[in-house]
């Protein structure tokens, strides 16, 4: 297995939409000349020649389609915890997974799989059924921005994605009521739009319209100029997703637009260099 070259994994269970993760990862690692691996887990031995051998099919299709290498690793265990564990194996640089959508959510959002994404390394995204477009590119990232401190990790990551695939980033920001809050959101606008401007990014700012259902309004803007992604990061060391998650979780990662949501980590300082390449 060559480290240098960049490897996207991809957790498969048989499903449509598993298949539809597969067509994000291989565009996604064609566009770095990189590889894709599909990683099934079963649960007792006798069932590992099956499973390679629907992974191979699948393999043969990916290839021939994509034109892109993809490898098969099956596993005996549970599918939580060797995700991260082939992830750090094999040095991926994105972990593709696919949910069933809102009414499916607690396949990927029990206990064990928000830990996996809270606590992984790679960045995940999550797709649905919705393929991309036709072509290889992410056009249109949309990025969140409310007073939360981590901002300049979610502006280097959207600026990551978008030099990589000469992307346009739609700023979507959230209205406070609180003067203090708005005061140190409109900071945080003053920084994005200097520090995309200095990268010769383009992008747009949105905000919303109203100061509560900030998630509703950032779902409607996405679907509304058809967003190819949406960009989250965790907010605080060891806990998922605090500004996303709770009540309103599965309506931004499992929402009605199918729009893929990458999910990073503070502790991702790597990103930027190492997984997209700038």
């Amino acid at each position: 297995m060559d480290k240098n070259v960049y490897k996207v994994l991809v957790p498969h269970d048989f499903t449509v939409v598993a298949d539809c993760a597969v067509t994000h990862a291989a565009k996604i690692a064609k566009s770095f000349n990189g590889e894709v691996y599909l990683l099934h887990v079963v649960s007792k031995t006798k069932e590992v020649d099956a499973a390679k051998e629907k992974l191979n099919k699948i393999v043969k299709q990916t290839e021939n389609k994509y034109g892109v290498n993809t490898h098969i690793i099956v596993r005996i265990g549970n599918i939580f915890d060797d995700i991260g564990d082939v992830a750090s194996e094999i040095s991926a640089g994105y972990i593709v997974m696919g949910t069933h959508g809102a009414t499916g959510m607690q396949k990927i959002m029990g206990s064990h799989a928000l830990k996996v994404i809270s606590h992984s390394k790679v960045p995940f995204i999550i797709v649905q059924e919705k393929g991309p477009s036709d072509t290889d590119a992410y056009d249109d990232i949309v990025l969140p921005i409310d007073h939360s401190d981590v901002t300049k990790q979610k502006l280097t990551i959207a600026a990551s994605i978008a030099m990589h695939f000469n992307s346009k980033i739609h700023i979507f920001s959230a209205k406070e009521n609180d003067q203090f809050l708005q005061i140190k959101l409109d900071r945080e606008l003053t920084f994005a739009k200097k520090y995309f401007a200095e990268k010769s990014i383009s992008y747009s700012i949105e905000g919303a319209e109203q100061s509560g259902g900030f998630k509703k309004q950032l779902i409607k803007f996405a679907a509304r100029i058809n967003a190819d992604m949406i960009a989250i990061v965790n907010t605080r060391e060891g806990a998922l997703l605090p500004d996303f998650f709770g009540s309103e979780e599965q309506e931004v990662i499992a929402n009605d637009a199918e729009i893929p949501v990458i999910i990073t980590n503070p502790t991702q300082h790597f990103v930027a260099s190492s997984v997209f390449g700038t």
